[in-house]
């Protein structure tokens, strides 16, 4: 018996690439020999079933792509299990209908059935089935419920353990199983928040992070998540990478929250969908090679829709902010019809010059000052070079993140003198941004430690600090997720290789792994690095991160430039400690480091 034929089966809990609403994909394994003939049986079965459980007909997908097939429809938001189930059984059977067994040899993968489970050769039997499995799912007080706050324009959360109308301050919630009936809520009390949407392939958290701190300028009392944690009025709730729906429902559940600020990335919306149906705002930052091969995603195109899944939050009366300076969004801006907004690092871009002309909201840079424009004024927010997050004018795709991020607050109804107050000082502190261009200075000495996790990061960061202007050596750090193609991780070494480090010390990512086997990921990059002329004898390897951080402490002398990107939070909590305690003691290069703190005492743990 063959594999199965999917790669993966999910449940869309929110809008998603396909369409509005709730539903189920379906990835059709590699390699996988199907025809028409096999996806018009896959389409005709779910219709059958869709049919036999009275759910509607409409939102059907076949999106075709270069690793198979990506296959989605909606369901019911209470029957979503059920819709996998339905998923999985149209496309084992349309396979089994389509190839003899004689065929099953040559790509077409044999059945097996299981108790429980949809029938492949028997369309009764299995629709029986998926009627029992559907029924014995569905909860008809949840779908009352949210018919009842959709009829009031009132957001509804909803998860396998709890459900909350409105938002914030102006939300509650209830455990699935103790829903109430819709006149025993409190609809009064109930209300949205302004709320933002962030993604994109780089600045994210930045630009949530800004975003929080704009908000909080204005006396909100803000809820953000990002791939960090879960936060709240500034202080930590949850830990870990929470870019994705459970972060963002964790955010709009807090009782006491006035705006939410959600880093919404690739992967949970992809694997889930939006977490919520409506939105004040959204932004996507830019559009960077990263994440191919996952889900049909293999280029450029294929990132900004998925990207751009954000836009359907946005209504007639909120905002998409994009970026005119990423020639992917503005051919990919045509096909939207939500309000749009642009900013670039040229206020005299092109596409701001048009876009103010009809009447539309911009932001960028002329001569030397930031310039917000909305609704038929234009706003002075500053020199740009004296906003500490752009250091002196040099981190230009900084510079395009606040940019970015004060278009996107006065949708949100922030007053751009509050924008401007909050950009003046944001990213004096390490605890502005931490993880994001911390600089430590130890003489002549230049440490940064940064997130810079795909070329077009790797490449802005190392522009940004002067590297290939540097009088020292460089010695920097490289790692990488394990869920990337090998091309992308030969692109970030060759990105590095270009700068001509004197020193790479290789990683691997705890926890990050994704299926490669310890040292993988340093092999493939040791070899791209050799390719690009770094010498065998300029890379080392040493796979745990926070040991990799030290050689180059070790290595180097006065004058000479460390990069650092640490991407697994705890390692970067004990690499800051460590660089903080160095600080305080006035280390210098050649003196001996000190030990690591304790697990657990590292700063911001």
């Amino acid at each position: 018996m063959l594999p199965e034929p999917y790669e993966d089966s999910r449940r869309l809990t929110g809008s998603n690439l396909y369409f509005d609403g709730t539903g189920a994909a379906l990835e059709s394994a590699p390699r996988l020999k199907f025809d028409e003939a096999t996806l018009a049986g896959w389409k005709d079965n779910v219709q059958a079933a869709r049919g036999a459980l009275a759910w509607a007909e409409d939102g059907i997908v076949l999106r075709r792509h270069r690793s198979g097939v990506s296959l989605a429809f909606n369901a019911p938001a209470d029957q979503l299990y059920a819709a996998t189930e339905v998923n999985e059984w149209a496309w084992w059977s349309a396979l089994a209908s389509r190839f003899s067994s004689a065929d099953g040899a040559n790509g077409a993968p044999e059945p097996c059935h299981a108790p429980g489970h949809a029938s492949v050769w028997d369309r009764e039997s299995a629709l029986h089935t998926l009627r029992a499995v559907a029924q014995a799912e569905a909860r008809p007080a949840l779908i009352t419920l949210m018919r009842a706050a959709d009829a009031r324009h009132l957001p509804f959360l909803a998860d396998d353990d709890e459900v909350s109308i409105g938002e914030g301050d102006g939300g509650r919630s209830w455990f699935v199983d103790e829903l109430p009936a819709p006149g025993q809520v409190p609809w009064a009390a109930l209300h949205a928040i302004p709320t933002a949407l962030v993604t994109g392939s780089n600045g994210k958290t930045t630009t949530v992070r800004l975003l929080a701190a704009m908000c909080k300028a204005h006396g909100w009392r803000t809820a953000h998540s990002c791939t960090d944690g879960v936060y709240f009025d500034g202080q930590a709730l949850e830990a870990g990478d929470f870019s994705g729906p459970t972060g963002a429902r964790t955010a709009l559940r807090q009782s006491a929250a006035q705006a939410a600020i959600l880093e919404t990335a690739r992967g949970g919306m992809l694997r889930r969908g939006l977490a919520l149906a409506h939105a004040d705002a959204a932004i996507v930052t830019n559009i960077a090679a990263d994440h191919f091969g996952e889900y049909g995603v293999h280029d450029l195109d294929d990132l900004a829709a998925v990207k751009l899944t954000v836009a359907r939050a946005i209504g007639a009366d909120g905002l998409l902010v994009l970026n005119a300076d990423d020639p992917v969004l503005l051919r990919q801006s045509e096909s939207l019809t939500c309000p749009l907004g642009w900013f670039a690092l040229d206020f005299d871009h092109p596409a701001l010059e048009r876009h103010r002309q009809q009447g539309g909201a911009c932001c960028g840079v002329r001569q030397g000052k930031l310039l917000l424009h909305r609704d038929g004024r234009s706003h002075d927010l500053g020199p740009a070079k004296a906003m500490p997050l752009t250091l002196s004018g040099r981190a230009s795709y900084n510079l395009a993140n606040i940019a970015g991020a004060a278009l996107t607050a006065t949708a949100l109804g922030i007053a751009p003198a509050t924008i401007a107050a909050c950009l003046a000082g944001f990213g004096r502190s390490h605890a502005d941004n931490p993880g994001r261009l911390m600089r430590w200075c130890f003489g002549a000495l230049e440490v940064f430690i940064d997130y810079a996790h795909n070329p077009d990061g790797l490449h802005g960061l190392l522009e940004a600090i002067g590297a290939g202007a540097r009088t020292g050596r460089m010695a920097i750090v490289l790692g990488h997720a394990g869920n990337r193609e090998d091309a992308d991780l030969r692109a970030v070494a060759s990105t590095a290789a270009a700068a001509r480090p004197e020193l790479v010390v290789l990683k691997d990512i705890a926890g990050y792994e994704r299926g490669r086997a310890p040292g993988e990921i340093a092999a493939i990059m040791r070899a791209q690095l050799l390719q690009d002329g770094v010498g065998a004898e300029a890379i080392g390897t040493c796979l745990d991160e926070v040991e990799a951080a030290r050689l180059p402490l070790q290595w180097a002398r006065d004058g000479d430039l460390l990069v650092l990107p640490i991407h697994e939070l705890e390692a970067r909590h004990q690499v800051v400690a460590l660089l903080d305690r160095m600080q305080d003691a006035g280390w210098r290069a050649g003196d001996p480091l000190p030990p690591m703190p304790p697990h657990g005492h590292a700063a911001g743990a």
